[in-house]
């Protein structure tokens, strides 16, 4: 007390306002009593939400404070942290009999999914509500809203809320893409004046390439559930998981001019969601609309998001068994701290931010409400699933072969990460063959993998596995077909034969590499296989492949297989069998070793057809008028999974490029300015003639068919139905009704579906393939057989395997040409005109990349 009192002398002294006084007051006495105080967001932060952005560390710190101020009502916990290494946390608050009681509370819940054994208590159960902010970095109103909603859950005087408290369990993730809202949040800083601008065209409304929407990868996060491919969502979901939430809402904002929007969702909605799901949905909304009707303010349901594909926020914790929903704010990147509307409003972050607010109290409202429903329908969920009356087939039968052993791997991977049972097993009989699309009979071999349809996780594995999901309604926000059989390559069976199941998994017995073979030989199969191929290259070791397929040592071994000998390796040489097995054993490749460069089949391992692999010095154009997601897609492909240098360099410097330092250049989907430059133009094709290659995917192809030199050319089709001379039908076409200009649109559209492509797999584009692959096909873009390269990839006339494809576009996507090369002097174009690696779930594509990288031109 002497140190407050001489304090507050000194600082009377020195004529510090009294305010400022009082509140150091309170801060040395809270101090000295040992006794943090619960503060309000305004007070910790020195200034209203809404006045400016909070960055991401000054966020953590009033969850850090408020855990502090009242542990009987808040717990916080840290799940991880991002590719730029800012922490992930999870605030958990309840009432303080629930926080006492929270380990029994989860783990009963997770009694209640099937997902642990012990005895569940239905009628004590209570229900999770989990509140996820942020996903997308420049929708940041969200992440200022979770402030005020960890505040009033705190906060012991806030009557409603502790009322609600005390049946419920409220989860609160206040963002969950830091590094994306910091890139954004420390943009607008910079750019914003002391007064917000609201004008649309000032350049704080204005965001640079490649925004904040993203994380460090360019990746969308809010399409990554399902997948986790990026760390961000890997660790969410292993949190979300220990706690199988009853309700999930995803924040969202969208453009400025736009009304809110929440639940329930618009058509179409996938047919494993359960009425009692679309019943919530409508309760929150109803509850929502309340709110918002007594301010005024406008909103808007049934429109535009649906809930049919599996990856989002809103439908992968729907396809858990939870209530998901999404909410959404205008505003955006454009939305800055004030932004004019179309009817001459302006939109403040302080009204975003209460909007979001307003929402998150009245969804843990309604779920406190209808708690006792809430647990019952969740309780009924994973009863049928594990019941296997979710399931639309008893079993999925993974055929297991030679070459397909490292996409298994692969697939078990994610299904772990979802927690989906498999295992082994025996037995015959009929099913759904995805790759013929016929019924066909089939035995279980023993290494084949059985994955049961009934079991907890049922609902999401029907999901992931259906061949052919069923549209309600055509206009949809995303892709129409995902099945893991095609996306991962895999000959798979879905069949409703009894089979036996193992309780053990079949393990092969692996012999020890000696030092002393003559060379070694690792099968090219996957991505096992290429991430073998890039550690090998760079610990130095010198390596070859065999264009043609042979057999040595009674073991065949297909194009594609990497050779290494000892000779020539002789920094290597004393232990390169142990090297080359603890770089294969990491990747889930196999190898052999071999005694002799004469082989029994084929090519011996000098001939002129087995090639020096020289590690190749791989960059890609990214930057203004390349598309991020696509970039990043590659980037992170590279940098986390394949772990090969990649030289990030913009497309808008291309002139300055040092050329001569690149062997692979790679242009991934977007509009490439310096095309148009007839000299820059020809610096590329003098480029790719002294030995350069180049690698485009998606829209870059269509930009290089632009060129003269170009051999790919875009292919015209034919609009599907009679064709006619009557021009009086052809005018009747014209009289659409505007109320269906919507779905006219439709007619030349494909939001993503499966087709199957004719492949050449003794190409080096196709080594590990066999003579076909499933390719996700996003758009209307088809080209002509080329006549002066190699037509290594083809649609021929079937349709699509699965997904949606408007009538008119139907007929197009039919003999055309859809991966290739072109050879132009010593170097190469490869034109992948699908994007082979799609949110990089697209397993199958991969190997493909690494081909046209690795492979092609060699």
């Amino acid at each position: 007390m002497l140190l407050i009192v001489f304090l507050y002398h000194k600082l009377i002294f020195k004529n510090i306002h009294l305010k400022k006084i009082f509140f150091i007051f309170l801060f040395l006495t809270g101090f000295i009593s040992g006794q943090a105080q619960l503060l309000s967001p305004e007070q910790f932060l020195g200034y209203k939400i809404g006045e400016r952005y909070t960055p991401h560390y000054k966020v953590v710190d009033y969850f850090k404070a408020v855990a502090a101020a009242v542990p009987e009502r808040v717990q916080l916990q840290q799940y991880g942290e991002t590719y730029e290494h800012r922490p992930l946390y999870i605030a958990i608050t309840s009432s303080p009999q629930n926080m006492t009681s929270l380990e029994g509370i989860r783990k009963n819940n997770l009694t209640l999914a099937h997902m642990l054994t012990e005895k569940s208590n239905v009628n004590n159960a209570t229900p999770i509500v989990w509140l996820s902010y942020n996903v997308h970095g420049n929708e940041p109103s969200s992440t200022e809203a979770a402030m005020l909603s960890l505040h009033a859950f705190a906060d012991a005087g806030n009557t409603a809320a502790q009322l609600w408290l005390q049946n419920t369990v409220v989860i609160i993730d206040p963002c969950l893409n830091p590094d994306g809202r910091e890139r954004y949040v420390n943009w607008y800083t910079g750019m914003a004046g002391a007064t917000a601008n609201p004008k649309l065209f000032s350049r704080e409304h204005n965001e640079p390439w490649p925004g904040g929407r993203v994380n460090h990868y360019n990746f969308d996060l809010n399409r990554d559930w399902a997948w986790q491919t990026q760390k961000e969502s890997e660790q969410r979901i292993a949190k979300y998981q220990q706690w199988m939430p009853q309700v999930h809402v995803d924040f969202h904002e969208q453009g400025v001019d736009n009304p809110y929007y929440f639940a329930p969702a618009a058509e179409p909605y996938h047919q494993a969601i359960t009425q009692w799901q679309r019943d919530f949905q409508l309760a929150i909304g109803k509850n929502n609309a309340k709110y918002f009707d007594a301010k005024g303010w406008l909103y808007f349901t049934k429109e535009i998001f649906d809930l049919f594909y599996p990856s989002y926020g809103d439908t992968y914790p729907l396809f858990n068994g939870a209530i998901g929903m999404t909410y959404e704010q205008g505003g955006g990147p454009r939305g800055g701290a004030a932004a004019l509307t179309q009817e001459g409003d302006t939109l403040t972050l302080a009204n975003r931010a209460m909007h979001h607010f307003t929402t998150s109290m009245s969804t843990v409202e309604t779920s406190s409400r209808l708690a006792n429903k809430l647990v019952q329908e969740f309780t009924n969920y994973f009863d049928e699933a594990t019941a296997g009356k979710s399931a639309t087939y008893k079993n999925y039968i993974i055929k297991s072969n030679a070459v397909n052993g490292q996409r298994i791997a692969a697939l078990e991977k994610l299904l772990d990460k979802n927690k989906i049972i498999y295992t082994n097993g025996s037995g015959s009989g009929t099913g759904f063959n995805y790759f013929s699309g016929k019924q066909e009979n089939f035995t279980v071999g023993n290494k084949d993998i059985i994955i049961p349809g009934a079991q907890p996780q049922a609902v999401l594995l029907r999901t992931l596995m259906e061949p052919q999901p069923r549209l309600s309604d055509s206009v949809t926000y995303d892709i129409t077909a995902w099945a893991l059989p095609y996306a991962y390559g895999l000959d798979t069976y879905a069949s409703n034969s009894n089979l036996t199941l193992s309780s053990t998994s079949y393990t092969d017995t692996v012999a020890s590499i000696p030092n002393n073979a003559y060379g070694y030989v690792i099968p090219w199969e996957g991505m096992g296989s290429a991430k073998t191929l890039a550690a090998i290259l760079q610990e130095g070791i010198r390596v070859r492949f065999a264009e043609k397929a042979f057999t040595s040592n009674g073991k065949n071994f297909s194009a594609g297989s990497l050779i290494i000998i000892k000779n020539g390796n002789d920094k290597n040489a004393t232990f390169l069998g142990t090297t080359l097995e603890a770089i294969c054993y990491r990747n889930g490749a196999e190898i052999f070793p071999v005694q002799s460069g004469m082989v029994d089949k084929g090519l011996d391992f000098g001939s002129s057809a087995v090639h020096y692999l020289k590690a190749p010095r791989v960059a890609m154009l990214t930057g203004s008028g390349v598309n991020a997601n696509a970039a990043g897609e590659i980037w992170s492909f590279f940098d986390t999974e394949l772990q090969y240098p990649v030289t990030l360099v913009n497309a808008s410097d291309f002139s300055r490029l040092p050329l001569s330092e690149i062997d692979v250049l790679i242009m991934p989907d977007g509009r490439y300015e310096f095309l148009s430059s007839e000299a820059q133009a020809e610096t590329l094709k003098e480029w790719i003639s002294k030995g350069g290659n180049v690698v485009a995917l998606e829209n870059a192809v269509a930009e290089l068919s632009k060129q003269k030199w170009s051999s790919i050319k875009s292919k015209d089709g034919e609009k599907d139905g009679d064709k006619t001379d009557d021009k009086k039908t052809e005018d009747y076409a014209l009289l659409q009704k505007y109320e269906q200009r919507e779905r006219a649109s439709l007619a030349s559209y494909t939001p993503g579906a499966i087709y199957r492509v004719e492949a050449d797999n003794s190409h080096p584009l196709m080594y590990g393939y066999p003579p076909f692959y499933y390719t996700l096909k996003m758009d209307d873009k088809v080209y002509n057989f080329i006549d002066d390269g190699w037509n290594v990839g083809v649609i021929k006339k079937e349709k699509q395997v699965a997904g949606f494809v408007g009538y008119e576009l139907r007929n197009k996507l039919k003999d055309g040409f859809v991966f290739g090369v072109q050879d132009l002097g010593r170097g190469s174009v490869t034109y992948l005109t699908d994007n082979i690696i799609f949110r990089r779930f697209w397993e199958n594509g991969k190997l493909m990349l690494c081909n046209a990288v690795f492979m092609v031109g060699k």
